[in-house]
């Protein structure tokens, strides 16, 4: 029989230390060609907690994590990040096909200075991570769409870095493979106690990882609501199926039915 999961009186998100990884304050972003993709963002995310962002397409869910990674820039406010590397995992593995699964993990640090015998060390410790030992020598081609999304996280954990952004990068697996990678996912986040910012269409994954969960509108993108999550960590694949978990997976649902794109 499938035990009871385990419920926190105080909410994940609420028991973290004072470090804060990423700060915006009354953030909007408007493109060149007069799009408003976001409008007064203001999010708080600090070390050990996974926030997921959920919201209809279009609302400027990837935005939020481009300007964490400062690869664009807010016209409005202002963000904040704290110390530490910063992990980037995209929709698609962007993996180089033509070097090896440990040459692939290895290209951040190559790209960073890193010795050549201390990236393979980093290497090595993520590929142990994720699960990979034994494919170092494959190619990309090789692989599975569930393996090449373990090469792209397997990249980003050889910076240990402090923020782990994640564009989606489950969204076009088959059912099984993502939800074991969900589970992988949050093993790797209880090792490493990164914060996390996580970008999902899907409610379930959303509440399966997260301790918070942010609720956007459609365009221009505001948050609109946001929703701790009770379950204590680690969390068992099996939670997926207890009421409690359709409770929440319920209460996410709705705050997205409330404001259809």
């Amino acid at each position: 029989m499938i035990g009871r999961p385990a419920v926190q009186t105080t909410p994940a998100s609420r028991r973290l230390g004072d470090e804060v990884a990423a700060t915006f304050e009354h953030v909007g972003k408007t493109f060149p060609d007069g799009t408003h993709a976001l409008d007064d963002i203001n999010l708080q995310i600090h070390s050990g907690e996974m926030v997921a962002i959920v919201g209809p397409s279009g609302c400027g869910k990837s935005t939020i994590l481009r300007l964490a990674s400062r690869l664009t820039s807010p016209t409005e406010g202002d963000i904040h990040l704290g110390q530490g590397n910063l992990g980037y995992v995209f929709q698609d593995a962007t993996l180089l096909p033509w070097r090896t699964v440990q040459a692939n993990v290895e290209l951040l640090a190559e790209l960073a200075g890193v010795p050549r015998g201390e990236r393979a060390r980093l290497a090595a410790e993520a590929i142990a991570l994720t699960g990979l030992n034994g494919f170092e020598r494959h190619h990309p081609r090789a692989l599975s769409g569930g393996m090449r999304m373990r090469v792209s996280l397997a990249r980003s954990l050889t910076m240990r870095p402090r923020i782990f952004l994640f564009d989606e990068p489950f969204g076009a697996l088959d059912e099984i493979t993502r939800e074991r990678l969900n589970a992988e996912l949050l093993d790797l986040f209880e090792r490493e106690r990164f914060a996390g910012l996580f970008v999902t269409h899907s409610v379930s994954e959303a509440a399966f990882l997260a301790s918070r969960v942010l609720v956007m509108s459609p365009r221009p993108g505001r948050i609109i609501s946001e929703i701790d999550i009770p379950f204590a960590y680690p969390r068992r694949p099996e939670l997926r199926f207890e009421p409690e978990f359709a409770t929440v997976a319920g209460q996410i649902s709705s705050r997205l039915r409330d404001n259809p794109a």
